[in-house]
């Protein structure tokens, strides 16, 4: 098992030919059909330009989507971030080369290499990922458990046997001794609500011997890997602020949101007035749904969404949250749950600075107060503005549970930055172009013996 070691090896080499083969199409479609075409023709050096240009922006798309993680990702979902990678890359290249023609230019060479990108990457998907698992097999791990929350663990890594093989199980009752004995016979380990001395003393036991180790995470660890390491004395400590965004981050954000939002509101404006008058025909109801959610420190406001619900869905008040086959939805609510587009009037929260384009969801008062019972630390993610999209919708499924949600929430705030914004946009339209099955779901196509058993 040794050339593992050589495994993010392989996925930058092919990554990188990947790229290059991508580049390559560019640089055929421009040097045949545009470079002698726009308005004053470059010479040697513009031309590689253009191309570098292309290279750079393919890089960063890419990055943002993972797209050369090969074996990280399920093979369809590498196809799927693949080619909407390649799409948003040609559509701001088209827009480029018009810019630079000084008019809009011929969009049939951009149509042909979108179709040459498109064949390129599902094959090149197809091999490179085949490849990888058959150099790579999935590792023999053992779980260690705490509690029975790490069934629940288990079942989601299980969808992804090509990557992890859980072969045994063992709990933490029975002390370090019994535990260390099986795990040389394993590749890796697994640690879900170990408590932590002795989590602690089986992590120095596995960096001892070169054991790999997957960890749940306490949101206490989550909070220390925000924190920042001081060296003014010979004792390392780390700084845990607590606070959320500086001053400069807010600043930063809030200029971001304000550009992108109204951009995103001036482009979706057509599509928001057919949901509005779809909305409206259905039933006659009202087009907009508002409801009291909180914000930044506890502040109240009302959220705006496209009317998803038949009109009075809760005539008593009390907050009911929906199921997967609520008869209250609508036939159009369906249609606009499915692709995010109920959530399109919250760009007019985000311009009155109530809410973000990125931050965790906006909850109810309500459930706010009941989650908060049952998690106390619930209100942490209150340190920042809801958003309209955050961490936690991109990786997670409508069947997430809170504690885990609370988690990325709190992972998005501790390792805040712009780009990490960004990243969380561009993996927002894959999500809503191709949104992710619930993990009942997911677990029932790895395992259909589970649907008889229902």
């Amino acid at each position: 098992m040794e050339h593992r070691k050589y495994r993010h090896l392989f996925s930058t080499v092919f990554g990188i030919l990947l790229l290059g083969m991508l580049t390559l199409w560019f640089g055929m479609i421009w040097a045949h059909y545009y470079a002698d075409i726009i308005i004053e023709p470059f010479f040697r050096r513009g031309n590689w330009v253009v191309v570098l240009i292309y290279l750079v922006l393919t890089e960063l798309v890419f990055k943002a989507y993972h797209c050369t993680k090969f074996g990280y990702l399920k093979r369809s979902d590498l196809i799927y971030y693949q080619l909407i990678g390649v799409s948003i890359v040609n559509v701001i290249t088209y827009f480029q080369i018009s810019l630079i023609g000084r008019h809009f230019m011929p969009l049939a060479p951009m149509l042909l290499l979108t179709g040459l990108d498109f064949v390129t990457v599902f094959g090149w998907a197809l091999l490179i990922s085949g490849l990888y698992f058959r150099l790579f097999p999935p590792r023999r791990l053992i779980i260690v458990y705490g509690s029975a929350k790490a069934a629940e663990l288990v079942l989601k890594m299980s969808t992804r046997v090509d990557k992890y093989m859980i072969c045994e199980s063992i709990s933490c009752a029975v002390g370090l001794r019994e535990i260390t004995k099986l795990l040389d016979e394993f590749e890796g380990v697994i640690l879900c609500e170990v408590p932590a001395e002795l989590r602690n003393d089986l992590l120095k036991y596995c960096c001892g011997h070169r054991l790999r180790a997957y960890i749940a995470p306490k949101i206490s660890d989550i909070l220390m890997r925000g924190g920042d390491e001081l060296r003014l004395f010979d004792t390392p400590l780390i700084l845990c602020r607590n606070e959320g965004l500086s001053p400069e981050q807010r600043i930063v954000k809030r200029c971001f949101d304000l550009v992108v939002s109204a951009l995103l509101l001036l482009l979706a404006s057509p599509v928001m007035l057919i949901c509005a008058a779809a909305v409206r025909l259905e039933d006659g109801g009202p087009v907009f749904y508002r409801q009291r959610r909180l914000t930044r420190d506890g502040r109240e406001f009302e959220v705006l969404k496209f009317r998803s619900m038949i009109p009075d869905a809760e005539a008593d008040g009390k907050p009911v949250l929906a199921a997967d086959n609520d008869m209250r939805i609508t036939k159009t609510g369906r249609i606009l749950r499915r692709f995010r587009l109920d959530e399109l009037p919250q760009l007019l929260n985000i311009l009155r600075g109530e809410m973000s384009l990125v931050g965790p969801r906006p909850e109810r008062p309500e459930l706010t107060e009941e989650y908060a019972k049952k998690y106390p630390e619930f209100p942490y993610r209150l340190q920042v503005k809801a958003g309209l999209t955050g961490y936690a919708q991109v990786t997670g499924t409508y069947d997430t549970e809170p504690i885990d949600k609370l988690k990325m929430d709190l992972m998005y705030i501790e390792q805040y930055s712009l780009l990490l914004d960004i990243q969380i946009l561009l993996l927002t339209l894959k999500t809503a172009l191709f949104p992710p099955e619930t993990n009942a779901e997911e677990f029932s196509a790895y395992h259909p013996e589970s649907k008889n058993k229902e």
